[in-house]
């Protein structure tokens, strides 16, 4: 089928699923045939790589933990000050100065 002058591709190429797989499937063992073997001997294990991290984080978790406690210890806080319990005092009004205050209010 023509259009614009361009030829499109036949109706069966690359149009059906079992087309897509095979190719899938044919890169896949064209990648798996220029893998290497298998290994005969395990790799050895770096040591910068995993386990010094790992010890230093947790060197550096144990530093701060110890810190918080000595910071969060009661006894190294400040002593609270008793709290002021101010003294009751007797108050002395004039006579009548109720009967004042309700006219003042009343007006």
């Amino acid at each position: 089928m023509k259009r614009d002058g361009l030829t499109e591709s036949p109706a069966d190429k690359w149009t059906r699923p079992d087309d897509y797989l095979g190719a899938m499937a044919r890169k896949r063992g064209f990648r798996r045939s220029r893998l290497p073997g298998d290994r005969t001997q395990p790799e050895s294990p770096r040591l910068f790589l995993s386990t010094v991290p790992f010890l230093a984080l947790m060197a550096l978790l144990a530093i701060l933990t110890v810190g918080i406690v000595v910071a969060a210890f009661p006894g190294s806080q400040p002593e609270l000050k008793p709290a002021q319990v101010a003294e009751r005092e007797t108050g002395v009004a004039p006579k009548g100065w109720f009967q004042e205050a309700q006219k003042e209010f009343h007006h």
